[in-house]
């Protein structure tokens, strides 16, 4: 049995001092992803930190931007009506992401900070990198349908399995942090990294951060925008391939704005800049999707089971851009 304590600080700063005292202390969401693997042995804090009740607001800030606190739960972001109306890749995600009971008490912070789902990651039997320096990875040989085909290394090749993460990096998400040295703001899509040699080592937080707010900047074309998800079964399962993207197309049929990021294919929420880049300024047709998608995969490497996912990515890029152009005529 693992013992631990539980503690309810009052204010984030004294989060923050609890975990500096407990270098074995963990931060406490929802706990959809974290009770998981205590039950499991991967994860064995001596304490935990319960943060749902500092910051759970959602604000509406005048310039049209969102100030979305970490404890708040993903049923509410969801839901929300500004979210609704003018991020629905990210209502859309989230929906996508986990039955009703999960997301009414997942928080939007744990659900950034979830672990990955590898099989091998859960398993104490397994080789596994990630739970285990230096022990190998069981994923490259044995069963890989699920794992990432983009920056993967000989190390790790396991995927990031956040649904929200993936539109919200879309849109451009700043993460606001708290630590022992005070407060900073990093681009959600710089938190996350690849694996590398140090698959252990997740995200660029410093030791004892905290994440107390998610900031979604206002976006011109945020209310076209949507969210993809291909996946083996239509009910909650996690992504093979996914994709947000936002579209703004001028009167002349050229791609004005994009914004697109892809799921299920890597270690972190993968933004797609390289498609982004030929998008832009481009003819808004099939064969310049297309062409965008090939450049963005072009240095996608399959494994045994998942070669697939590089065509499947592919023809999930053109598909959710053909979409949106739809609604953009």
């Amino acid at each position: 049995m693992n013992i631990f304590s539980y503690h309810q600080p009052t204010d984030g700063v004294s989060a923050v001092a609890l975990k500096e005292a407990g270098p074995k202390a963990k931060y406490l969401g929802g706990g959809t992803n974290l009770v998981d693997l205590m039950r499991e042995t991967v994860e064995r804090p001596d304490a935990l930190i319960d943060v749902t009740q500092l910051s759970n607001t959602i604000e509406v800030r005048a310039d049209g931007s969102l100030l979305v606190g970490a404890g708040v739960k993903n049923t509410a972001l969801a839901t929300h009506a500004v979210v609704r109306s003018q991020f629905p890749a990210l209502s859309r995600a989230i929906l996508a992401g986990a039955s009703a009971q999960i997301r009414n008490v997942a928080t939007v912070g744990g659900n950034i900070l979830q672990r990955t789902r590898c099989r091998y990651f859960y398993d104490n039997a397994a080789r596994c990198n990630k739970r285990q320096p230096n022990s190998g990875c069981d994923a490259l040989e044995r069963f890989n349908r699920y794992h990432a085909i983009l920056g993967a290394s000989t190390n790790c090749v396991a995927t990031h399995p956040s649904d929200m993460c993936v539109a919200l990096v879309a849109l451009d998400a700043v993460v606001h942090l708290q630590g022992p040295k005070g407060t900073r703001k990093l681009r959600l899509q710089d938190l996350h990294r690849l694996p590398g040699e140090t698959p252990e080592i997740e995200t660029e937080l410093h030791p004892d951060e905290l994440i107390t707010a998610v900031e979604i900047p206002p976006l011109s074309l945020g209310y076209r925008s949507t969210y993809r998800k291909v996946r083996d079964r239509a009910s909650y399962a996690f992504a093979l391939v996914s994709v947000a993207a936002a579209l703004d197309i001028n009167g002349a049929g050229e791609v004005q704005d994009v914004r697109l990021a892809l799921g299920g294919v890597a270690h972190k929420p993968w933004r797609a800049l390289k498609a982004e880049a030929i998008l832009k300024g481009q003819r808004a047709t099939a064969d310049t999707f297309r062409a965008a998608s090939e450049a963005e995969l072009a240095d996608a490497i399959g494994l045994r089971d998942n070669a697939f996912k590089i065509e499947l990515a592919k023809r999930t890029i053109v598909a959710v851009l053909e979409e949106l152009k739809g609604e953009n005529a």
